[in-house]
């Protein structure tokens, strides 16, 4: 085992379409893609597809859309370990210029207790909060064996606050500031004083605001790409958790701007395309987006 990342398991079906229809309208999109989707199950897919297949323990049901999820990790090699739930969980997204509408068809009521696995190996542990009592779990386990924990923090769950006692890089959404009732700096400090080494807040077109070691707060700015090429940014935050995984596995070494950096051109990749699959970059997608796209000079405010 490489890396363990562990989440919820969707299936993702992406649409385009002029409208949503209502009461007995019926419309036709103009394109679709079913794919793989959940946060940290994302994520593990795009460390895959850049070359580092992690293990991922998902949810799971004994149904045909779980098949056809166990299909697509078996394409990229991905070890599955399974919590059982009684129907597989549904995504249906709508991007539009340039947000998603998302109808979620969510089963969390967990069957049985969250597998029991040997870490030896293992270098990096991601978790998005979405099986708290395995997140938690692996996360202090992790700590303990000096594996590198990430958070990917979307949203404040259930046991957030416990869990960031035990995780080294944790990337949080503008929604997870807004939950805590904190700024951005604040939720910077916050990061920090749990001990959090490496902190960053995604701010998509604003791009990334971000620490090391402890540090003062930085800002990397996003990627220049032009409106008319962007798709779908549903998952791009997944792919970048994954892309920052992969380069600090690649080079654990490696300083944290890099990894920041090469998924921030994972991310802007992503957005370019229809759906999570096709989104996933590889390493030539990587060095295309770092090549074609400059800098935006877009700061959030203060920065």
């Amino acid at each position: 085992m490489k890396a363990l990342f562990i989440g919820q398991t969707y299936i993702d079906v992406t649409f385009l379409a002029d409208s949503m229809p209502t009461g007995d309208d019926k419309t036709i999109a103009n394109d679709y893609a079913v794919s793989f989707g959940g946060n940290a199950v994302t994520a593990a897919f795009a460390c895959a597809k850049l070359g580092i297949a992690p293990d991922l323990l998902c949810t799971m049901a004994d149904d045909w859309l779980a098949r056809m999820f166990r299909d697509m990790a078996a394409k990229y090699s991905i070890p599955i370990h399974s919590r059982k739930v009684a129907e597989s969980s549904l995504s249906f997204i709508m991007p539009k210029d340039g947000k998603r509408a998302i109808v979620r068809c969510r089963d969390n009521n967990f069957l049985h207790p969250f597998p029991s696995l040997n870490l030896d190996g293992c270098q990096a542990l991601h978790i998005d909060g979405h099986i708290p009592d395995a997140a938690l779990h692996y996360a202090k386990a992790c700590r303990e064996a000096g594996i590198m924990t990430s958070l990917d923090g979307g949203a404040v769950r259930e046991n957030t606050e416990e869990v960031l006692n035990y995780i080294d890089v944790a990337v949080v959404s503008d929604l997870f500031c807004e939950q805590l009732g904190l700024g951005e700096e604040g939720t910077l400090q916050y990061l920090r004083d749990k001990g959090v080494k490496v902190g960053a807040i995604t701010k998509g077109e604003y791009g990334v605001l971000w620490y090391d070691n402890f540090g003062p707060t930085r800002h990397l700015p996003a990627l220049n790409i032009p409106k008319e090429k962007v798709l779908d940014t549903n998952g791009a935050g997944d792919t970048f958790h994954g892309a920052y995984v992969y380069a600090y596995l690649a080079n654990p070494a490696g300083d944290w701007e890099d990894h920041f950096k090469l998924a921030r051109a994972a991310s802007a990749h992503a957005i370019q395309h229809l759906g999570n699959e096709s989104s996933l970059p590889d390493q030539d997608d990587i060095r295309i987006a770092q090549a074609a796209y400059s800098e935006s000079t877009l700061k959030p405010e203060g920065f």
